[in-house]
Order: C-alpha cells, then sequence, then structure tokens
C-alpha cells in the first residue's frame, strides 16, 4: 500500500522469491494480479488472508474459514511457517495461490503432533496487504475546472462515497442512499486516513482515496473485519468552515446606483420580505445589506447561517451550504415617502397643479405611454401619483418613484406584482385649475353684491334654468369664475340649478337661491345646536 519501493528492487525481490519456491515448494497461481495500490507483498508486509490447509492426501487439518476470520501475518519476520512466510511473497491482492510445503519448511519434526515430517498443501486467497510505512493514498478521478477553495483542517464536509475493501468487497454504499456523509476535518470524528485524504479536495471532485489500516479501525472490526486496508470513491458535494460569513461573489452594480438596503432602524422591506426581522434566514439577511435596485450577486451561505444541521424538508439536506443567484428588482422601507426628481422644468412656471386640478398627462411606466387625465385629490390615481402631481408647471418631466404603500400595496394590481415600487415618468401637458371638494363653480374674483338681481335677467322675480345657464356660462368666458375640471358646463348647470331649486318647481325665486358658503355655515350652525 502505498509507496511501493522501486521497481527494479521489487521485481528483483520477485525473481528471489520465484527461484527459492523453485527448489524448495510447489507454487501454482490461480487468478491474475488485480490492480492495487502495490505490485506485490514483500518482506514486512502485513497480510490478511483466507487459507484451507491439507495434508497431500486432501484432508482438512485448518482453515481460516472455519475458524470465522482470515489470518494476519508479518513477513519475513519468523511469525510464519517459512514455507508460508515464502510462498506469499510476491502475491496480488485476490491472488489466488496453492502452497505445497515440505516438512522441512513446515513443522518438521519438533512440530505439533499429527504436523511432523508432514508436507503440507495450503489453498491461499490474498485479501489484504499493507506496510507500516504506507501513507494515504489519494488519486483524483475529475476535479471542476474552477476550484476556489479545497478542503483544509477545521472544515465541515459534506459528500458521497462508495467504501470497498482492498479485495473489492463492497461494505457501504452512501451515494445511492441520497444521504450525504457530514463531519468536520481533522477533529477526530472520522478515521485518521479520511481525515488525511479528504483535505485538498474541491466541492464536486470526485477522489480514490486508499487508507492503510493503521489509519482506518486496525485491529477493531465489526462490519468492516480487523486490519483491513479501505479503498474509498469520495464525491464531495460541499464545503465551509463553522467561522464562515456570506461569501458574495459575481456582484454586478447598476452605475446609476444611488441608494442601497440598509438595516432597519425599525423594519425594512426588499424583494417581498423583511431585512433583520427574522422572515429570512440570517445569511439572506446579511447577504442582502447594501445591495441596489438592478444589482445581480452569487451569495454563498454557510449552514450555521441557513438551515443549520436540521435542513429544510425533503429539499434542503442538513448541514447544507446554499448558494443563491439574486437580481434584486427594488426595495423600499415603510417610511419612505414620494421621491421625486424633476428632469425638467419650464424657465417661465406661475401656474402650478395643486389638488382638485384636472391635467391630461403624459405617463410612461415600463415603456408603455399612455395620455391620462387624472384629478388630483379625488382618489382617481394612486396616493403616490397624486402627490408627485402636484406643484407641476405645463412642460415640466419629473421621475417619480412610489412606494407600494402609496401604490398598490401587497395586493400589486393587473400588471403590478404585489409590494411593488413604482417608477414614473411624467410629463405635464396640460391642466385645469380645480375647485373644492364638493364645489361645482367657483368665483376668481369677488360675488355680485345682489347675485339673485344679476341672476334675473328679465327681471320677473324668479329665475329660470335657461337664465340661470346664461349667467354662469358668461362668468366662466370673462374670466370671473371656473367649473368643477371633467365636468360639461350643462351637467354643471344642471346639478347647481337642482340644488337651488328647494321646492322643485323648475324656477329659483330669492328666498331659494344661497351660496354654498352660507349653506355650510348654516349645516355647521346646526350640527352644533343639535350637540
Amino acid at each position: 500500500l502505498f509507496p511501493p519501493p522501486p521497481l527494479q528492487h521489487r521485481d528483483s525481490v520477485k525473481m528471489f522469491s520465484c527461484c527459492v519456491v523453485l527448489f524448495l515448494l510447489t507454487t501454482w497461481s490461480s487468478a491474475g494480479c488485480n490492480p492495487s495500490p502495490v505490485l506485490g507483498d514483500v518482506v514486512g508486509d502485513y497480510v490478511r488472508y483466507h487459507y484451507n490447509a491439507t495434508f497431500i492426501d486432501g484432508k482438512t487439518f485448518d482453515s481460516s474459514h472455519q475458524r470465522g476470520a482470515a489470518k494476519v501475518g508479518l513477513l519475513g519476520e519468523g511469525r510464519l511457517i517459512a514455507g508460508i512466510d515464502k510462498g506469499l511473497q510476491g502475491m496480488c491482492v485476490n491472488e489466488r495461490r496453492t502452497i505445497t510445503i515440505p516438512p522441512h519448511l513446515a513443522y518438521g519434526s519438533t512440530g505439533a503432533v499429527g504436523l511432523l515430517n508432514t508436507t503440507l498443501v495450503f489453498d491461499i486467497h490474498l485479501l489484504d496487504l499493507w506496510n507500516k510505512a504506507d501513507l494515504v493514498i489519494t488519486k483524483t478521478i475529475t476535479t471542476p475546472k474552477d476550484c476556489k477553495r479545497s478542503v483544509m483542517r477545521t472544515d465541515f464536509v459534506r459528500y458521497h462515497f462508495n467504501g470497498t475493501l482492498l479485495d473489492g468487497t463492497l461494505f457501504r454504499i452512501q451515494v445511492n442512499s441520497g444521504l450525504t456523509q457530514n463531519s468536520l476535518v481533522g477533529e477526530g470524528w472520522l478515521v485518521k486516513g479520511m481525515d488525511e485524504g479528504l483535505l485538498g479536495m474541491c466541492v464536486g471532485e470526485i477522489r480514490n482515496i486508499v487508507i492503510p489500516p493503521f489509519k482506518a479501525y486496525g485491529e477493531k472490526g465489526s462490519e468492516i473485519p480487523p486490519q483491513a486496508t479501505l479503498v474509498y470513491d469520495v464525491l464531495l458535494v460541499d464545503i465551509h468552515n463553522p467561522k464562515d460569513n456570506v461569501t458574495i461573489e459575481d456582484q454586478v452594480v447598476s452605475e446609476s446606483c444611488t441608494r442601497r438596503s440598509v438595516l432597519p432602524p425599525e423594519e425594512q422591506h426588499i424583494h417581498n420580505t423583511y431585512i433583520g426581522m427574522g422572515y429570512v434566514i440570517s445569511g439572506m439577511d446579511q447577504a442582502l445589506l447594501g445591495v441596489c435596485t438592478g444589482e445581480r450577486r452569487r451569495v454563498i451561505i454557510p449552514p450555521h447561517l441557513a438551515y443549520g444541521e436540521q435542513g429544510a424538508g425533503d429539499i434542503i439536506p442538513p448541514s447544507a451550504v446554499l448558494v443563491f443567484d439574486l437580481h434584486i428588482i427594488d426595495f423600499h422601507n415603510p417610511s419612505d415617502t414620494v421621491d421625486i426628481q424633476i428632469t425638467y422644468r419650464p424657465e417661465v412656471c406661475n401656474d402650478t397643479t395643486a389638488v382638485n386640478d384636472l391635467g391630461p398627462l403624459s405617463l410612461q411606466l415600463h415603456d408603455y405611454e399612455n395620455l391620462q387625465d387624472a384629478v388630483l385629490g379625488a382618489d382617481k390615481v394612486i396616493d403616490g401619483l397624486d402627490e408627485g402631481l402636484r406643484g407641476m408647471c405645463v412642460g415640466e418631466k419629473r421621475l417619480v418613484t412610489v412606494p407600494p404603500h402609496l401604490g398598490h400595496g401587497e395586493k400589486g394590481a393587473t400588471g403590478v406584482p404585489s409590494s411593488a415600487v413604482l417608477v414614473f415618468d411624467i410629463e405635464l401637458v396640460s391642466f385645469e385649475k380645480g375647485v373644492p371638494p364638493g364645489y361645482l363653480f367657483v368665483w376668481l374674483m369677488d360675488t355680485p353684491e345682489n347675485l339673485f338681481e344679476a341672476l334675473d335677467i328679465n327681471k320677473n322675480q324668479e329665475v329660470s334654468q335657461e337664465e340661470f345657464g346664461e349667467f354662469i356660462k358668461l362668468q366662466v368666458a370673462e374670466g370671473k369664475g371656473r367649473i368643477k375640471p371633467g365636468l360639461t358646463m350643462e351637467q354643471v348647470v344642471t346639478d347647481m340649478f337642482q340644488n337651488q331649486d328647494r321646492n322643485k318647481d323648475g324656477v329659483i325665486t330669492a328666498n331659494e337661491l344661497k351660496l354654498k358658503v352660507d349653506e355650510d355655515k348654516e349645516r355647521e350652525q346646526l350640527r352644533h345646536e343639535e350637540l
């Protein structure tokens, strides 16, 4: 097992052994040499083998199979009978030999009763061999092209493996079970040889590891026999260190990044989750800090910052390192207000939009353009856009960013996902000044001193709807008043006349006519009297 002596020396040993055997033994090999880490056993090697021992007449006097355990011996140290010692030399693992031993190389004339001066025949199957000078042997079968990190002591690894003895006997199949072997490296969780064999491996690498018995389970044995060399084929699934933090790779940040995510002072919302509030694994909390809208990043999260030793359902195994490829769509804070960037403002800007104004707007959202009308302060548009449209001049352009709680919220809308930050590219084409809530018409100058007389054009002490309409149209035409935007003159006149014709007889008298201001005062006074 493990580093073999120079080839020339090993060959000379085999030649010498063959010569001795030809003179002293009858040796027959029934199997070719199975590939193994060594060329064949030599003096100083330990061997593990099964045997059946018979006399020349075929009568069995001993068998390792009957004893229930393979024989372990050291070559060249006089611990085996001389014929066995010589007959084993040069054997390969899995080779079978019949060794005929003359009496003087067996028990001679002073041996055990029944074996004195007797020729013995051993049928031997070599299972294992190793040397105290052996090292752990590793051979890389495949390795990824991009290996950014390899196993070091104190790392925690997850790997699949198949385990066999040196003769090919399978003792464990971990690959097909779907489960991984999880362990710290260099902390005594594994046999010493496996600790050594895993060092330097990359995630995705497949490696063959041969471990001599004294770096495996030694003389102890149950499922694995005593003094067994172990051969592992290992696929490394992932690796982390308990001291690892979140790793960020392949970061692509937009040049226009003007804001990065931070921990709250109170709470923060990002990509449909809160940061720092326990809504996601702690590693993801860390990974999302400092991101910009539109940024892409790869995040590697060790298990102690993810789902730990328990894993999550059937999807995430225990002690798994997680890799996320993130694309940050948007983020906001519940305390965010509407953000307004003025991209163009005319030099002359006398009239600006206010509550209740009506404006045809050139509105762009996600490259979709459509001329829209919006009455400000009338719940005709989302709150954030309503706010973003105020104070604008005709011809002005703005970029308005609206957080979800001032947009479509957690429910979203058609074409708008839940909890989405909205960005509007707006140009104000024109607008009409509005009127206060509840009003259909407002005076832009002082109210006529005697309003009823002004309305009663034919002076018959009553005002018809035609007279009323002519008067309102005249005030608007002369710039003395304006009607509510979004309604036609006919609609305004009809509604105002019906409000003043209190007895519904088709005309308005002086007693019926009241300004809305006076009506509001009467209602307020009545409310106080009722209280």
